[in-house]
């Protein structure tokens, strides 16, 4: 799709449903769904740059490269941009996003690293191909198109369906050596998405299954990948071989219910004073965890200090006990999107893509785009008969069937 819109099979990449809202700016998750925002003031930002100090560091995989904790993306508005690299904030995702690149980077390009997304052609993530060629040219025209004269990060976005694909087809991986051989790209990553169960996908495997394929292959320096707080050992497994093996490793999809968790007046007045959910999550990954980097959502400088402030800092007792609560509320509301349930779904119901969009409305308040991409969904919630297959694979005993319906109401 490489951010364009694919009539064909009536789904529209991200990107394409970001540049086509920027109508609806003055309405619910304005900031989200176009990157617009009403321009901070300098003492604003300032004031900001001062509470947050510098981001830490860490090595990214065997390139040695250090880059901030705090990954920011292209639909982060001017101001937050301009707060995170004062801050030291020098990894951007999808820098091909962006509608014209942010002067905080343009005016010091060599300390930034600026990534390039590339999604399969002819199709979605799912259905779409991976071709050497077009891949090639799509970089090439992502050059002419944000007038950068390279980039540092050449991104495969939603990675592999299974580990034998990985072996069997190195289009991607061509694609980036002719690159790298022109100096346009220095360095190959990849965004890994699960598979297991998906109806559209034939034989495909879970994201811990594919990260481990392509951790021991070797062709990848790092790797972004869904993580949070609970038990999830399969990925936590696979984190700990790519560190063994020198590999990077970049958190997403980090604030499981947190958003919610902020609405919810009776779990927040049961959580230890001087706590925030997402400040609780910020510390708890860059303490406690062997990530490298990691992605929060983040729309305004309030919520900038909010999340980064004292990152780094050694988590206080009071944010372990928050993070255990958040743990235990989490996993009866939000979905860590592992795909278990969905093997043997009668109805063939991409169930993890129906949890994601409940994320993204619940948690990220970006419920335009969240009802935008499920009514392109080929099966929506109202189709799950309740036959009872699903809640007993999942690892955290959702009530699936009820989630469905309930989303289903907030969405259609």
């Amino acid at each position: 799709m490489n951010g364009k819109v694919n009539e064909d099979n009536g789904r529209i990449e991200r990107r394409a449903f970001l540049s086509r809202s920027a109508a609806v700016a003055a309405g619910i998750g304005a900031t989200a769904l176009t990157g617009i925002a009403a321009a901070a003031t300098p003492d604003a930002i300032e004031e900001a740059v001062a509470k947050v100090g510098r981001l830490p560091r860490r090595k990214l995989g065997t390139s040695g490269r250090e880059i901030a904790m705090v990954v920011g993306a292209f639909v982060w508005p001017s101001d937050l941009v301009e707060a995170g690299a004062r801050c030291g904030m020098n990894y951007w995702h999808r820098v091909n996003g962006f509608k014209t690149i942010p002067p905080a980077i343009l005016k010091n390009r060599e300390a930034h690293y600026c990534q390039v997304s590339v999604d399969r052609v002819r199709g979605n993530h799912e259905t779409g191909q991976i071709v050497e060629e077009e891949h090639y040219q799509y970089v090439k025209q992502a050059l002419r198109d944000t007038g950068l004269s390279y980039f540092d990060d050449m991104q495969f976005r939603f990675g592999y369906h299974t580990a034998a694909e990985v072996k069997q087809n190195r289009g991607m991986i061509r694609a980036f050596e002719r690159l790298k051989k022109e100096g346009v790209v220095k360095h190959l990553c990849l965004s890994q998405h699960s598979y297991n169960g998906n109806a559209l996908v034939p034989g495909g495997q879970s994201a811990p299954e594919v990260l481990t394929a392509l951790i021991e292959d070797g062709a990848y320096e790092h790797y972004q990948i869904m993580y949070s707080y609970g038990d999830d050992k399969a990925s936590s497994d696979a984190i700990a071989l790519a560190k063994r093996k020198g590999q990077g490793v970049i958190a997403m999809k980090t604030g499981r219910g947190v958003g919610r968790m902020g609405e919810d007046a009776a779990f927040m007045k049961r959580l230890p004073a001087g706590t925030t959910p997402h400040r609780a999550l910020v510390r708890w990954l860059a303490a406690e965890t062997p990530l490298d980097a990691v992605t929060v959502n983040t729309q305004t400088l309030e919520q900038f200090v909010e999340n980064y402030a004292g990152m780094g800092a050694p988590l206080k007792a009071e944010e372990r006990r928050a993070i255990e609560m958040m743990r235990a509320y989490a996993d009866q509301r939000a979905c860590r999107l592992c795909n278990e349930c969905m093997e043997g779904c009668r109805q063939q119901i991409n169930i993890a893509d129906i949890m994601r969009y409940e994320r993204y409305a619940r948690d990220y308040k970006d419920i335009r785009a969240a009802r935008y991409l499920y009514a392109k969904l080929p099966r929506q919630g109202d189709a799950c008969t309740a036959c009872g297959e699903c809640p007993a694979k999942c690892p955290q005993g959702l009530r699936i069937p009820e989630k469905l319906a309930e989303i289903h109401r907030l969405l259609a």
